[in-house]
């Protein structure tokens, strides 16, 4: 049975950092891509960021390039995501994601956590 729980959200002051993390169970992160997406509110789910060892690679969505970066740790079969430069615009609650196909920043995974929220705000 494949759980993800996230963790790592709060309240940040505009301009700065925090670490988003999404615990794993139930799957190997070296089989499965795994996303983070958001969700703000009346806003639709929003593809932030996708990590899929086997497809080699990480891809971003335009609005947080340069300023996210996901990655894994195999061993405590977890994926993170650090945000820097954090801006209010970036307050949703944060989701991760898993699926056995390709990285995309589609709503189409199979696997979703509770979610964390996020919130930038001075």
């Amino acid at each position: 049975q494949v759980q993800l729980v996230e963790s790592g959200g709060g309240l940040v002051q505009p301009g700065g950092s925090l670490r988003l993390s999404c615990a794993a169970s139930g799957l190997t992160l070296d089989d499965y891509a795994i996303g983070w997406f958001r969700q703000a509110p009346g806003k639709e789910r929003e593809g932030v960021a996708c990590l899929s060892a086997s497809a080699g690679g990480s891809f971003y969505a335009d609005s947080v390039k340069g300023r996210f970066t996901i990655s894994g740790d195999n061993a405590k079969n977890t994926v993170y995501l650090q945000m820097n430069n954090l801006k209010p615009e970036d307050t949703a609650v944060y989701y991760c994601a898993a699926d056995l196909g390709v990285c995309g920043l589609g709503p189409f995974y199979d696997y979703w956590g509770q979610g964390t929220q996020v919130t930038v705000s001075s």
